[in-house]
């Protein structure tokens, strides 16, 4: 039994004519059918009923000619893999991105890779970093864009950036009208959180940790402190609900704008300041990271996404090397 002869069966199944699958196969008719009675004899079956201008498929046939279908599309898959192992940039790449930075990244991150390695498309998975971590070890993606801390798995990283964090307040809060705000302010304030799951909350909890104590055992409005995305929250807190801290790539070019001239606050409903240390230390931030399987040997598809991911503009993010 050979390929070759399976080609010429799922040829016959689909043409249902000797005459029309030889030609598909570009060989000769008596070619054609002297390998398929070979097979037949082969498995002592018969494959094909033939009458004056017509073949049918016998009913045994038709479950080994979807058989050999099956067959030719894992050969077929073997090219595939040799041809991504002679060039790594050639096929799709899985990435997986948690949520605070797919819809900020990623618009961009695609126009990039289009544009520099067309032949590796990218297959993009949204998700919480302990699912995408989930993910990575099962093979379902090749590599992943998160922030830092998360728990050790033996993966490969690349720094990508620092990010700092930004306050939003609504545009009528009595601190809308400065240039800075500190963590320490932030803490006298109703503070709008993400739910669990979610590292950004995490992050948040560590520049203000007594809010922690807005968790999913409160009561009553405290529940409400708690959005599903940062884009639900910018609402909240521009509808007076409180304030809270965003990833500076979340922030909208438009709102750090110089306002224009007769420009009415109420057009920008969200205030963007950044977030300074009374003591003068550092602001906070998020490290931003590119993880991958150790045993994942496309270097240059990985090295190809870093170079891309560079190439997106990531206003006002200290870029790392």
């Amino acid at each position: 039994m050979t390929l070759t002869e399976l080609k010429y069966i799922v040829a016959v199944a689909r043409e249902r004519h000797f005459g029309k699958a030889a030609e598909a196969c570009y060989v000769s008719q008596p070619t054609l059918s002297v390998a398929i009675k070979k097979l037949e004899d082969e498995l002592e079956v018969k494959l094909f009923e033939r009458s004056a201008g017509e073949v049918t498929v016998t009913p045994l046939g038709e479950q080994i000619v979807q058989q050999a279908q099956s067959v030719l599309d894992q050969a077929a898959s073997i090219k595939e893999i040799a041809k991504r192992g002679k060039d790594p940039l050639a096929g799709p790449l899985n990435l997986g991105v948690i949520y605070t930075i797919g819809p900020y990244l990623l618009p961009d991150l695609v126009r990039q890779v289009i544009a520099r390695t067309p032949q590796m498309p990218l297959v993009l998975q949204e998700n919480f970093t302990a699912k995408l971590l989930e993910m990575l070890r099962a093979g379902e993606i090749d590599c992943a864009v998160m922030a830092e801390p998360f728990p050790d798995t033996g993966l490969a990283m690349a720094p990508l950036y620092d990010e700092p964090f930004m306050a939003a307040l609504p545009v009528n809060h009595k601190f809308a009208g400065r240039e800075s705000i500190t963590s320490e302010e932030l803490q006298n304030e109703t503070m709008l959180l993400l739910g669990t799951g979610h590292c950004f909350r995490d992050h948040v909890l560590e520049v203000c940790p007594e809010f922690a104590r807005f968790s999913s055992n409160a009561e009553g409005i405290r529940k409400s402190f708690e959005g599903s995305s940062l884009e639900t929250i910018k609402h909240m807190v521009a509808s007076g609900m409180g304030v809270t801290l965003v990833p500076r790539l979340s922030v909208p070019a438009e709102a750090l704008k110089p306002k224009a001239k007769g420009k009415k606050d109420s057009e920008q409903m969200v205030r963007y300041l950044p977030v300074r240390d009374a003591h003068d230390r550092d602001p906070p931030t998020r490290r931003v990271v590119l993880a991958w399987r150790r045993t994942f040997t496309r270097y240059e598809a990985i090295a190809a996404l870093r170079n891309a991911i560079y190439a997106c503009e990531l206003p006002g993010v200290k870029r790392l090397s």
